[in-house]
């Protein structure tokens, strides 16, 4: 069986970092999907970027969504000529070549990013998956964009709320009424998780992330890094 594989970030490198137009520009010469990250900026400005705080990859020690675009245009990726891409950047860039698979971050209560991003996705031609770790933000989908491929992300983590989270995630009532994803994104250490298994056995596709290794997963994808 044939299983979708997804570059994380892009198919990056150390010339190249993450979530970047040069590791974007990569996945499209080789006919791979994209996994990307969006924040919301202080000016409502949607960028491409994991981390909640600048310093891992541009050395600045300020949360970036207390940034506007003005003063984080400006900053390099690493030691690179790579800066934060914006998405509507990364949307005119990508026009359709591969499949995006969009994962919304969290540190924001505001559901503006999801208004936002919808209505940047309401113009692009191309196809697309959204996913999030919070299930208010995929039932907001659900309610609002009922048509856009939804998908919950699931950690590994069992630390106080986020061992709830992950419980209440993997219920029937958020799978079956709050929520309904049509996929789940699950770390690769919940593979042998028993409820995992009911909900594959039940026809919910799931896909695992961090993929670095040749490890066959019978999933119906898999979100890889290149060995480095």
């Amino acid at each position: 069986m044939s299983i979708l594989k997804i570059s994380h970030r892009g198919l990056w490198n150390k010339e190249l970092p993450e979530n970047s137009v040069g590791a974007f520009k990569r996945s499209i010469r080789k006919d791979l999907p994209i996994e990307l990250d969006v924040h919301i900026l202080k000016d409502d400005t949607l960028v491409i970027f994991h981390d909640d705080n600048l310093k891992r990859m541009t050395g600045i020690d300020k949360n970036i969504k207390d940034c506007t675009y003005e003063e984080i245009s400006h900053l390099y990726l690493l030691d690179t000529k790579e800066k934060i891409p914006t998405l509507k950047e990364v949307l005119k860039l990508v026009d359709g070549k591969v499949l995006l698979d969009i994962e919304i971050k969290t540190d924001v209560r505001s559901k503006k990013i999801c208004k936002l991003l919808s209505n940047e996705l309401d113009n692009y031609k191309g196809e697309f998956l959204v996913k999030s770790f919070s299930p208010l933000f995929i039932n907001w989908f659900k309610k609002h964009r009922p048509e856009f491929k939804r998908g919950l992300l699931i950690s590994n983590s069992d630390k106080g709320n986020m061992k709830r989270l992950k419980m209440f995630a993997l219920s029937r009532f958020c799978i079956n009424i709050f929520c309904k994803p049509d996929f789940l994104a699950i770390s690769k250490k919940l593979v042998d998780n028993k409820r995992v298994k009911k909900i594959k056995n039940k026809g919910i596709k799931i896909l695992v992330w961090t993929i670095r290794d040749d490890t066959d997963y019978d999933f119906d994808g898999i979100i890889f890094e290149e060995k480095k």
